[in-house]
């Protein structure tokens, strides 16, 4: 599933937050499965992945049974941090406290499309980083026009 926009909401008393119905909407069961993944990204904002989509991401990792350092590292990081979170009958989530304060959450959120997964950021924060990502809006494309990532471009 691809996630686009951004979806100001407010996290309640008992921290539970909302997902919008457009995109609840879109998730297609036998695809995304029932559920979401919570975990925390190296910008430390909590990142939401569909339930199968992060099934997905974590059999991409190397298995065996000797890995690599880096690979247990980010094991240990990256699953101990993450949460399978069910949707209430009003399509909401409940946050873990601990997880909120990790990612310095306030009361304010923003739900941003991040591709494959929403983030989960801080109301005032989130418009700060992008008043600064917008006035470099035109680097930011030439650095990824430059990588070859545009479909029809050399990255030359």
């Amino acid at each position: 599933m691809l996630f686009t926009g951004e979806f100001e909401h407010t996290v309640d008393t008992k921290g539970r937050l909302a997902i919008p119905s457009e995109i609840r909407s879109r998730m297609k069961k036998a695809e995304d499965g029932e559920a979401f993944y919570l975990t925390i990204g190296s910008n430390r904002a909590l990142r939401l992945y569909p339930e199968k989509g992060f099934e997905r991401l974590a059999a991409m990792i190397e298995e065996g049974l000797v890995t690599d350092e880096a690979v247990q590292e980010f094991d240990q990081l990256l699953f101990p941090l993450s949460r399978r979170l069910e949707l209430d009958s009003a399509g909401r989530i409940r946050l873990p406290d601990r997880m909120m304060e990790r990612a310095a959450l306030g009361k304010e959120v923003v739900l941003i499309g991040v591709r494959d997964h929403l983030e989960i950021r801080d109301l005032k924060q989130w418009n700060a980083e992008l008043d600064e990502r917008l006035a470099k809006q035109e680097e930011i494309f030439s650095r990824f026009v430059r990588r070859g990532r545009v479909p029809g471009t050399s990255g030359e």
